[in-house]
């Protein structure tokens, strides 16, 4: 049975939010540490809870399988179950992943394959180029790197090159904003999440991405925060909109991850 999404009325007046990055950990099912870390449970319910009383419509979002999750794909279709319409999975996959496990996946919601730059290292990158242009052909997946910007000088090219990309929660640092900047204006999507994770000033940060590429940005919770020096606060939906504007903030916060995702209606 599918859980209900929101408290919020579906009121015209109420921003419609499509939370384009989020992470369930069931204890339903198994996962493996990272370095030693294991994130805490965070079930659906836990999600639905803690942004049920924010001041938007829940209009959907992305399931993120986090690195602890591994090739995992059965914690990931059990939470597209349960939530339903308009959510979709951002999964992991190996290189001998079939066609045939591609398109089942594609019918169950999965719209992308996330690789971790950032703590599984730059190994991943034997298989980025092939997987991305595999997915994109066979499924129209887009790829999504957890990459700090500091290294994207280095990886510019590459990441320009692929079909279609996004990277999550700002680049992380300020050292490679211009660099992010760049991609973004050659169509790279950027996660507008994980606030807390970053060493930079936000507002100036969503000017320039959206100054560089309106339909650059899609804004994510990055609930339940793990390993995040400060974890997700409803005022980082008021960045957003005093930052960028009530037209702009819909495209963020709703638009923009709505035709980038596909989400099933």
């Amino acid at each position: 049975m599918q859980v209900e999404q929101s408290r919020v009325p579906d009121d015209v007046n109420v921003l419609p939010v499509f939370d384009s990055h989020m992470h369930i950990f069931d204890p339903a099912y198994p996962m493996t540490a990272n370095a030693g870390f294991l994130p805490d449970v965070f079930t659906v319910e836990d999600y639905l809870t803690r942004v049920g009383a924010l001041p938007v419509r829940l209009a959907g979002g992305a399931v993120v399988s986090a690195s602890t999750q591994g090739f995992d794909q059965f914690y990931l279709l059990a939470a597209l179950e349960r939530l339903g319409p308009g959510w979709v999975g951002v999964t992991q996959v190996p290189a001998t992943v079939t066609d045939e496990e591609l398109t089942a996946l594609d019918a169950a919601g999965v719209r992308a394959v996330r690789f971790n730059l950032h703590r599984g290292g730059r190994g991943v990158l034997d298989d980025l180029a092939a997987t991305a242009r595999r997915v994109h052909t066979t499924v129209g997946w887009h790829v999504e790197l957890y990459v700090d910007a500091r290294d994207l000088d280095d990886l510019a090219d590459l990441v320009a090159s692929l079909p279609a990309a996004s990277i999550d929660h700002l680049g992380l640092s300020a050292a490679g904003l211009t660099t992010l900047v760049k991609l973004a204006e050659a169509g790279v999507r950027v996660k507008a999440s994980g606030f807390g994770r970053t060493d930079f000033n936000i507002g100036q940060a969503l000017r320039r991405l959206w100054r560089a590429n309106p339909d650059a940005l899609l804004f994510g919770t990055d609930l339940p925060c793990p390993r995040a020096p400060r974890p997700f606060a409803d005022s980082d939906l008021d960045v957003v909109l005093d930052t960028l504007g009530q037209e702009a903030a819909r495209r963020v916060l709703h638009d923009n991850a709505i035709a980038f995702y596909r989400p099933h209606a």
